[in-house]
């Protein structure tokens, strides 16, 4: 096993006393579609295998109940920068706000934030913050990136290019091409917030250390998935990824430390969602699509070695921690709240939200409370696995195959191609596959009445904006976004699918 590096070592010895300077560096490693598969989360398949977030753990803080606002990239992107639940600001509908040919977006398509937001970012600066982010934005509102941050930006920039259409930083974690960072501020004396993004999920085994790499019999298949060779695949293809995650963490703190940057900088690792690789997981509401890695750690007075915090908290409580941390506005639209501050109160429950998601029309609102998660389908007669852009990858063929020749299980049967039930609930602790529905058991109706009322309320005092249609103009330029595309036609070696990379 290749062991830590460095700077790594240095990051996880700081004693956490009082930071030399007022306002510490704030980094957010912010990987895309990753799952909680690391030794430090108790994962078997990867005790060991993660010592970089291991330490990372075992020297900071660590949170085993983190949740994302949506369980797909734009939407959960769109409310941890805002700090605010997307469902509140409009921006709930995957890719919305676009041009489908990375132009800019003509007005009539165009989604504002409410007068008077400024994102996380922005109040940085007003702090005093040099910014930047290396990696997408991916954000649902029109915006202008160099309100955003200071370094970052392609040369050719236009407002409205947002994120993944034309305006994508370098995301590769190697130095010669990680060149959007703290590096590029003028004053070195200058605090920087920042953000540097990792395909996580995306990146299969690419990133994993010499003699890591996991064979496809080494993991094991959760029962709501056929057990064939295409699923083993790509379950294993997560894990993997878990380990190259952590390999590449390894490589920005070890920049930090070359820098002189290590000792002054709060460390945030957290993913926008879950696994990548699952067809139940990304863009839904089960534990899997919404469930997500959350370890703070650095020299700062809070972050206390080897704490484990076990109480529900939401990503958007990143957001509000960053700016307490920087000593930045605290505007009270945040939806978060400093989970360090003096105020703070465990959450009673987490709201998550999934809504259309590329040209795939859906409503899910999901409620976790301390052992339960509760599931509203609001498109009940819409399956599992209605039109979505991974039809033609494996996961998709291969069940469908297997269907027709009889070969699912009952329950594959019916969650996978039968109606879905108008509300879910799982008891987590007993069944962490979420497949024992107990909506209609009578010893959880109370259960069940307590959790409809405080979706029903939480949708009511949000006005949550997905119980509205959405605009044709969207609807729209979500078609002319597509109608083009060869949907991932052999996405192994079609040269467009890494700079697509549609979700």
């Amino acid at each position: 096993m290749k062991i830590l590096s460095l700077g790594a070592i240095l990051l996880f010895s700081l004693s956490g006393s009082l930071h030399s300077k007022e306002q510490p560096n704030i980094l957010w490693i912010f990987s895309e579609d990753l799952s909680p598969y690391f030794g430090c989360y108790g994962d078997p398949v990867n005790r060991d295998a993660t010592p970089t977030l291991d330490a990372m753990a075992g020297n900071g803080v660590l949170f085993t109940h983190a949740y994302t606002p949506a369980p797909v990239c734009s939407a959960a992107r769109s409310a941890i920068i805002t700090g605010v639940m997307q469902t509140t600001t409009g921006t709930h509908q995957h890719r919305s706000s676009r041009a489908p040919d990375g132009t800019i977006v003509p007005p009539d398509a165009r989604i504002h934030l409410p007068e008077g937001m400024k994102t996380i970012p922005e109040l940085m600066r007003s702090a005093g913050y040099f910014t930047f982010n290396t990696g997408k934005d991916d954000y649902n509102f029109h915006y202008d990136r160099r309100d955003l941050y200071d370094y970052g930006t392609k040369d050719n920039y236009k407002p409205g290019m947002n994120g993944w259409q034309g305006n994508f930083a370098q995301t590769d974690v190697k130095r010669t091409y990680v060149e959007n960072t703290w590096t590029k501020r003028p004053d070195k004396k200058q605090p920087w917030f920042g953000q540097i993004m990792i395909w996580g999920g995306k990146a299969g085994d690419r990133h994993v250390r010499d003699g890591q790499k996991l064979a496809d019999d080494e993991v094991p298949i959760p029962p709501y998935f056929p057990d064939t060779p295409a699923y083993r695949k790509e379950w294993t293809a997560h894990y993997n990824a878990a380990r190259g995650a952590d390999a590449q963490v390894e490589e920005i703190l070890d920049m930090l430390k070359t820098d002189g940057e290590l000792e002054n900088t709060v460390v945030f690792f957290f993913s926008d969602h879950g696994n990548n690789q699952s067809i139940r997981h990304k863009q839904f509401c089960y534990e899997g699509g919404v469930h997500i890695p959350l370890i703070i750690v650095g020299s700062h007075p809070a972050l206390k070695a080897g704490t484990i915090r076990k109480e529900l908290v939401s990503a958007l409580d990143i957001s509000a921690t960053t700016l307490a941390m920087g000593g930045a506005v605290m505007p009270n639209h945040l939806d978060g709240q400093n989970l360090f501050g003096a105020n703070y109160e465990p959450a009673d429950f987490i709201i998550s939200a999934r809504d259309r998601c590329d040209y795939t029309i859906d409503r899910i609102r999901t409620v976790r409370t301390d052992k339960l998660r509760y599931i509203r389908n609001f498109f009940p007669d819409r399956p599992m696995l209605q039109a979505q852009y991974r039809d033609e990858r494996p996961p998709v063929t291969e069940i469908k195959r297997i269907r027709a020749e009889g070969g699912l299980t009952p329950y594959q049967e019916k969650h996978w191609f039968g109606l879905r039930p108008e509300e879910e609930l799982y008891d987590i602790a007993t069944d962490p596959h979420q497949i024992q529905n107990l909506a209609e058991a009578p010893e959880y109706s109370d259960e069940l009445k307590r959790h409809r009322e405080i979706l029903n309320t939480w949708m009511k005092e949000t006005d949550d904006q997905g119980q509205y249609p959405e605009d044709s103009v969207q609807l729209k330029a979500t078609y002319d976004l597509w109608k083009d595309k060869p949907i991932f036609k052999n996405a192994n070696t079609n040269p467009e699918y890494e700079q697509f990379e549609g979700e």
